[in-house]
């Protein structure tokens, strides 16, 4: 057992495509993030009263901006991969 974790461990193509996956990944959950506040923020206004009462465009606002930092997260994550490949 000592052996086997004192190992170093193997090195292969599949290194380059993790990080390049997990880019993508965040990319497409910042466009989903930023398609369901919006979607979220249509709903919302056919009820005003409830849509002043969860917090406005405040709440769509902050919503919106988690989006983009996935959004520009994933971009980074995808730019350093290829940048950075073996």
């Amino acid at each position: 057992m000592v052996g086997y974790l004192a190992s170093p461990a193997p090195t292969s193509g599949g290194t380059f495509s993790s990080p390049l996956l997990l880019g993508v990944f965040a990319f497409l959950l910042g466009i989903g993030a930023i398609g369901a506040a919006l979607r979220r923020r249509r709903a919302r206004e056919r009820y005003p009263e409830t849509y002043a009462g969860s917090g406005g465009i405040a709440y769509t606002a902050v919503q919106i901006g988690c989006g983009g930092v996935l959004l520009l997260g994933g971009v980074g994550l995808v730019v350093l991969a290829l940048v950075f490949r073996k």
